[in-house]
């Protein structure tokens, strides 16, 4: 049994979101959600909700225990960047690669 939540079109870039989800890939989920209110990256606003979406998925989809559950898979795809513009001398033009990112997490209960 798992539960499973996904975060799509997330503006950061997936190589940013990856370093956070290394910190809290098969950690029990009380323990993930502190490190993520105490880590100062861009990327832990978006994954704490993600994390708090998944739990209450596991709760009230699965009638999983909370207390037990554990983040069994978390990964990241690149999703669709948005090209931008960026005006340079001598009327050139540099291009800006907005990068976006795809984010899922599976939930587990330990035995």
């Amino acid at each position: 049994m798992e539960a499973r939540a996904e975060l799509k079109y997330v503006r950061i870039s997936p190589r940013k979101v990856k370093i956070v989800l290394d910190l809290i890939r098969n950690q029990p989920c009380d323990y993930a959600m502190a490190v993520l209110q105490h880590t100062p990256k861009a990327a832990c606003e978006a994954l704490q909700k993600l994390l708090k979406s998944a739990m209450a998925n596991a709760e009230n989809n699965h009638n999983m225990d909370v207390n037990r559950l554990y983040i069994a898979e978390c990964y990241v795809g690149q999703g669709p960047i948005l090209k931008r513009i960026r005006p340079r001398a001598q009327g050139r033009a540099y291009r800006i690669d907005k990068k976006t990112s795809h984010v899922t997490l599976v939930l587990k209960e330990k035995e």
